[in-house]
């Protein structure tokens, strides 16, 4: 039995909002056969797409390229998003859900973070409430301000003012400051390094759309640092 098949037929208990989850530490990936963490991914998903009050196919679409059911399970997947975007309510207990259980892997949750902007973004522009929902679930996953203003660049574009919250900088941050954290975004981001994870396309495209993202930020600190500095 697949995991979609198992997580409709666990609907009611995979779905319940204060389920608690254990300790566990390994780098970017769930458990294997994590059947709550999907369900509770799935109903994030979902959750956010009734922010808007319209949870159209186009986000239900998008949802299916980033979670990537198998082959056959099409249905099931569709299933899944269904009953879990029936309202906005529960949303922040799934949020720590995952974020207890996951936070000595914050890749993974920047992941599930990206996919969610992606999601968002599918119907051409992510508004407030989004955004307001994208914050939330970032604090319950144990980000900081700093980190949520660096990753919503990283998916959204940069304000042309603060290049510096894409490299996870403060403004005023020195030019070496800047080039260390643009070579360790650079290397965290990078699409080979997504595609070795076995990464679904979607997120490949998230990475390559991040990493011009982290360039042009520290290409336009440097301009203006070198520049201030004549």
């Amino acid at each position: 039995m697949s995991v979609w098949s198992r997580i409709i037929d666990m609907a009611q208990s995979v779905f319940d909002p204060e389920a608690d989850a254990p300790e566990t530490s390994q780098e970017c990936a769930p458990d294997p056969n994590d059947v709550g963490f999907t369900a509770a991914v799935i109903g994030l998903a979902a959750k956010m797409a009734k922010v808007d009050g319209e949870a159209d196919e186009q986000e239900m679409s998008a949802a299916a390229r980033v979670f990537r059911p198998p082959p056959g399970e099409e249905a099931a997947f569709r299933r899944v998003y269904t009953l879990a975007r029936q309202s906005v309510h529960g949303f922040e207990s799934y949020a720590r859900q995952i974020g207890r259980k996951y936070r000595a892997r914050p890749c993974l949750l920047e992941d599930v973070l990206d996919g969610l902007f992606h999601i968002a973004a599918s119907d051409g522009a992510v508004d407030a409430a989004e955004l307001a929902y994208l914050q939330t679930v970032a604090e319950h996953f144990g980000f900081s301000e700093l980190e949520f203003r660096r990753i919503k660049a990283t998916n959204l574009g940069p304000d042309a003012r603060d290049p510096y919250a894409v490299l996870g900088l403060l403004p005023g941050a020195s030019l070496e400051e800047a080039r260390q954290a643009w070579r360790r975004m650079a290397a965290e981001n990078h699409p080979d390094r997504m595609s070795q994870r076995g990464a679904p396309d979607a997120f490949v495209k998230i990475a390559e759309e991040k990493t011009a993202a982290i360039n042009a930020a520290y290409a336009q600190i440097r301009e203006e640092l070198l520049v201030g500095a004549q």
